[in-house]
């Protein structure tokens, strides 16, 4: 099979695999990533397969989702690679990258690193942040019935692994424990130009949104 063929096996899986997925970790939201990866990708020498399949697949089974289990998403990748008779190398290859995209608090430390992974978390956290990321950011909330403000309770921006993954704050604190911090923590220069026009944008939402709650006109 070429890659090509590949490619499109991966997104046909990737589709139906994730038909009933939260608003924002669903087909769109990969669509988007994967977008986002081809853009980074053209300036940036890297395998183009790997940015592809890792961009694809890097939330086919997000651990939120499953439990907190960090394994269901290697894991589903590589069957799913092995029965479309991909590489050894490239199976191992997107593996990692699903193992270390996810942002776990920013205190998390990677075990792999290559220039796909780089384009690939940057594409992920790219839709993070920005119109799209205020839009996930709420429509998450709302999934996990979470308030959307409360001024008595304060972001913690230093959190572990573990204090992130159980963390049920409000949604605009999310923007301090996660959002505003990625545009400091992209990997590529394609990423970081697109990450600072988003920073500003969600800096701008941020203060219409504490005006428009204290009734300024």
């Amino acid at each position: 099979m070429n890659n090509s063929d590949l490619i499109n096996k991966t997104i046909t899986f990737v589709k139906e695999k994730l038909n009933d997925a939260e608003g924002g970790h669903d087909w769109f939201h990969i669509e988007r990533v994967y977008k986002n990866a081809l853009l980074i990708a053209e300036n940036t020498p890297c395998d183009s397969t790997v940015v592809k399949l890792g961009a694809l697949l890097h939330d086919i089974a997000d651990s939120k989702f499953h439990n907190g289990d960090e394994t269901i998403g290697p894991r589903t990748a590589r069957l799913f690679l092995e029965s479309e008779n991909a590489s050894e190398e490239i199976i191992t290859h997107v593996v990692k990258i699903i193992e270390n995209i996810s942002y776990k608090g920013g205190n998390f430390e990677k075990k792999f690193s290559s220039i796909e992974l780089d384009i690939v978390q940057d594409a992920d956290r790219l839709d993070a942040i920005g119109a799209i990321g205020i839009a996930r950011a709420f429509h998450y909330g709302g999934f996990k019935d979470r308030t959307i403000y409360d001024p008595s309770i304060t972001p913690v921006t230093n959190m572990t692994k573990e204090e992130y993954k159980k963390n049920n704050a409000p949604t605009i604190n999310h923007f301090y424990e996660k959002l505003l911090l990625l545009k400091d923590k992209m990997n590529t220069a394609t990423g970081k130009e697109i990450a600072a026009e988003r920073h500003r944008f969600m800096e701008t939402f941020l203060s219409q949104f504490y005006a428009e709650w204290e009734g300024a006109k």
